[in-house]
């Protein structure tokens, strides 16, 4: 393409800039890739605040998207995809299932091998639709964009980004198998930096640090059957062979959504902006419904309880287990839940189909925070000061929870094996230990 980036690299800082604090900066024009699902709605904060300084954002994505709809604060293209917007939804709605299923360690390793190469399909056929959609790729080479801001979970936006010659700004979580490291150069010793999923800390014993090893390895399997097709289809798209790492390592800014009051220290590179906790930074009034339901509280207060948005209903027997705990505490518990109640739900407990997560866990008579260990939640929760009672469900949560326990700012259950004596006892404990709720706070 002739589409040049020469000049504009001034402009990639000051978008960071204007997400990061109120400076003066000049408006420019931004192409936005996102990834569907919790990715997309961590992103929309940030999006929202750019607009609002000027920013003209137009978002791209596939017509069958489940989260990402027409915005108030951003334009949104569609482009057409072999698959439908109830393939997502069971994709999503599987994984939610699959974490409740009780198997062997082998028949879960082979269903999430065979779980990913059928989601990675879809979503790379996605893909290849976008960039061989002649027409829209036209339209967007001369649409003049300054910028790409773009989750690079899914390297389409990478690809997009070297076609157009756009500078990029990646807003992200973190990559499978350490990708960014690999991108970046940036060192990534397997001693204390501990590989996602292990669960270890940064204090590792020698065996640990063989496990973190062996981990890496297994990974960077796993990765190959998600990421190597995407190689393939930029080395066609792009006339050049082009490895994922190329894709990656063209990113001007890494927006990194965390940061060390969560992490462990481990090495960076410069162009790497910790950003972890931007999702919680503004806080709107509570509704006339949810006021109601604090103020009837009394002086025990409320307890926030949300599985986040992939798990929408949870099956009976657990359900109930859960419902039982909750009902042996003093506070109202306000549980975010969509599959049918619990034949024993307590009196203490609210169920509600959307609640406003940020906005409850700030209001100073919330005493605990139930939580699935999403990065999202787990910000909201240290921002906000409130101690947790954590029960990661899959992917980088147990890794989550683990930091959290490890500072001191809640306590972690194993949602399988936990019983509702486990669940009352723990959120007993974090609720009436002041020094659980000092830590939580002091992460601030």
């Amino acid at each position: 393409m002739a589409v040049e980036s020469q000049g504009r690299h001034p402009l990639v800082l000051g978008l960071l800039l204007c997400v990061l604090g109120p400076v003066l900066c000049h408006a420019g024009k931004m192409l936005l890739i996102p990834v569907d699902g919790s990715h997309w709605l961590s992103m929309l904060g940030t999006i929202q605040q750019l607009q609002q300084r000027g920013h003209e954002i137009v978002v791209l994505a596939p017509d069958a998207s489940l989260y990402i709809r027409e915005g108030a604060f951003y334009t949104l293209k569609t482009y057409p995809v072999p698959f439908q917007r109830e393939d997502v939804k069971e994709s999503f709605v599987s994984l939610g299932h699959n974490v409740f299923e009780n198997d062997s360690f082998l028949r879960r390793v082979i269903k999430t091998y065979k779980k990913i190469k059928k989601d990675s399909a879809m979503l790379l056929s996605g893909c290849s639709h976008l960039l061989h959609n002649k027409e829209l790729m036209a339209s967007l080479a001369e649409s003049s964009f300054d910028v790409m801001l773009t989750d690079p979970f899914l390297p389409c936006g990478p690809i997009v980004a070297q076609y157009l010659s756009l500078p990029t700004v990646f807003f992200l979580n973190a990559l499978p198998c350490s990708l960014e490291s690999e991108a970046t150069q940036c060192p990534n010793p397997f001693s204390y930096v501990p590989r996602p999923l292990s669960a270890h800390s940064d204090h590792m014993t020698f065996l640990q640090r063989v496990k973190n090893m062996l981990i890496a390895f297994s990974q960077n399997f796993l990765c190959d059957v998600v990421y190597s097709p995407y190689a393939t289809l930029a080395s066609e798209f792009l006339q050049r062979e082009v490895t994922v790492q190329n894709l990656l390592s063209s990113a001007s800014v890494w927006l990194l959504r965390s940061d060390f009051v969560k992490d462990y220290p481990r090495p960076i590179m410069p162009n790497m902006a910790f950003i972890g906790g931007i999702n919680c930074l503004h806080q709107s009034p509570l509704s006339q419904e949810f006021e109601a339901y604090i103020n009837a509280s009394g002086e025990h207060g409320i307890v926030v309880f949300s599985l986040g948005s992939m798990v929408a209903e949870i099956p009976e027997k657990k359900a109930m287990a859960i419902a039982d705990g909750l009902g042996k505490i003093p506070q109202t518990v306000l549980w975010r839940y969509t599959g049918t109640p619990p034949s024993n739900l307590a009196n203490n407990t609210i169920l509600v189909k959307w609640l406003p997560q940020n906005d409850l866990l700030g209001h100073p008579m919330t005493r605990a925070f139930i939580t699935h260990a999403g990065s999202h939640g787990i910000y909201e929760g240290i921002c906000n000061g409130v101690p947790m009672v954590m029960m990661p469900l899959f992917g980088d949560q147990m890794d989550n929870a683990k930091r959290m326990e490890t500072k001191g700012a809640g306590v972690t259950l194993n949602v399988l094996e936990m019983t509702s004596e486990d669940l009352e006892n723990a959120l007993k404990a974090v609720i009436n230990d002041k020094r659980k709720k000092q830590q939580s706070g002091r992460q601030i």
